[in-house]
């Protein structure tokens, strides 16, 4: 689901103006996420947050695009709430993990 009209108005199967991208780590994955992926992803102008959520801790890496145009890391982990600007949206991290891995 896209926030962008221009993507809400077209028969086309993907998004082509995202603000957030959210990503689910692997370990096989983690290099590319964060590498050639988020690299290729920073072309978007209407792009302004890339999430990357650990699956083997609980651990959320938020890149955020600032006033200036560059990307500014927020890592949050157990206990804190996560942010998503973008959407305006914020929970506690245990609630991005739920029935997901053991919080402890």
């Amino acid at each position: 689901m896209s926030c962008d009209e221009r993507d809400r108005n077209t028969a086309e199967d993907f998004i082509r103006y995202p603000r957030l991208i959210v990503e689910v780590l692997s370990p096989t994955t983690a290099a590319f996420d964060r590498g050639d992926k988020f690299a290729d992803y920073r072309t978007s102008e209407s792009w302004q947050e890339y999430v990357l959520i650990n699956q083997e801790r609980v651990s959320v890496e938020c890149f955020r695009r600032n006033a200036e145009g560059l990307w500014v890391l927020y890592f949050y982990s157990q206990g804190q709430e996560v942010q998503f600007a973008s959407v305006n949206f914020s929970c506690a991290i245990e609630t991005l993990y739920e029935d997901a891995i053991e919080i402890g």
